[in-house]
């Protein structure tokens, strides 16, 4: 059963007569009596008596409720999509870390509504593996997040690097670390941390590069926002390894000091070093940024808009400062406030 022969149908049923049944569905009378006998062969029984007008017969009385309930249905689909198609979507679902929703996604956000004034958007903080997962079940549009190769590996995926940036250590003003320009690793692994809670590609990225080190991480308490690990670190002895971009607030903050972390020395980076075989270009810490979709949304011209603008900010004029700019706090913050816009 095809919707034509039901549309074929209904034009039939509707006019009584096969030839104003053509003109009504803009086809000859020939392809309209195909239609209508290849129908009543399908469902094994005749739809109309043939006389001069043509009437329905039980079975196409039976028949006549349905099939205009189906080709509605069909006639309200096609329009949903063409509506989709021109650009007309209702809303536009975005998934991104912490924080790239606080100092990366203001200025687009604002450029987006106002080219796409109709467009809902809605914007929601996740972790990294979350928010992939939600992309994955169909509940966002757009991930911007951590990369995880793992998660990613669908053929339907696009994956596009937005930026790396360096990890840096949170600590309280008055903490023994702050004596250090850049943090040791000998220094930096004799200290309890506060982690990102699981599901969070800082969590993992941190636990990763401690096991490549041989080091054990002391992980004593696991949070999920920004504001709380600068709550707990503050009180004393504990650390945290966060992204530079997450540390705006706190290079502003004279209860807190952030510091970098230095770079494994060459002998530490050997073979036979207890350290692992790691290489010299993995001696630092930083992390990888990438937006996350599918090829069919890049299909919906507002997705494609709002893709195109991450790109074009995301990779130029919001890229962080690099680690090769030093420690500068206030260079940090100065950078990223000119980029960000108020978008309650």
């Amino acid at each position: 059963m095809r919707i034509e022969q039901l549309q074929a149908f209904l034009a039939v049923a509707e006019t009584g007569n096969f030839g104003q049944a053509a003109q009504k569905c803009g086809v000859t009378q020939s392809t309209v009596s195909r239609q209508i006998q290849s129908l009543e062969n399908d469902l094994g029984l005749p739809l109309f008596h043939r006389t001069a007008q043509a009437k329905l017969t039980l079975g196409g009385e039976h028949l006549l409720p349905h099939a205009r309930k189906i080709c509605q249905e069909w006639h309200s689909a096609t329009q949903e999509l063409a509506e989709l198609m021109a650009g007309k979507q209702p809303e536009l679902c975005v998934a991104a870390i912490h924080s790239v929703c606080s100092h990366y996604l203001p200025p687009i956000l604002q450029q987006f509504c106002k080219n796409y004034p109709d467009v809902q958007l809605r914007v929601t903080a996740l972790g990294s593996d979350r928010a992939l997962k939600v992309l994955r079940d169909g509940l966002v549009d757009v991930a911007i997040v951590m990369n995880n190769r793992f998660l990613t590996a669908s053929p339907e995926m696009i994956v596009d690097v937005l930026f790396n940036e360096p990890i840096e250590v949170l600590m309280a003003a008055n903490h023994p670390l702050t004596q250090h320009e850049q943090v040791p690793w000998a220094e930096l692994i004799q200290y309890p941390q506060v982690v990102f809670k699981d599901g969070y590609g800082m969590q993992r990225l941190v636990q990763e590069r401690f096991s490549r080190f041989g080091a054990k991480l002391k992980a004593v308490m696991e949070l999920n926002t920004l504001e709380a690990f600068r709550g707990v670190v503050r009180q004393g002895e504990l650390i945290a390894l966060l992204p530079k971009s997450a540390l705006v607030e706190a290079c502003t903050d004279p209860t807190l000091a952030v510091r970098a972390i230095a770079n494994l020395p060459p002998s530490l980076t050997t073979p036979n070093n207890l350290v692992g075989n790691v290489s010299t270009s993995d001696s630092s810490l930083s992390r990888q940024v990438v937006m996350v979709t599918t090829q069919d949304r890049l299909l919906v011209p507002p997705i494609h808009y709002f893709c195109q603008l991450v790109r074009q900010l995301g990779l130029s004029s919001v890229n962080p400062p690099s680690s090769s700019e030093g420690n500068n706090c206030s260079d940090l913050s100065s950078h990223l406030t000119k980029k960000v816009m108020n978008y309650e």
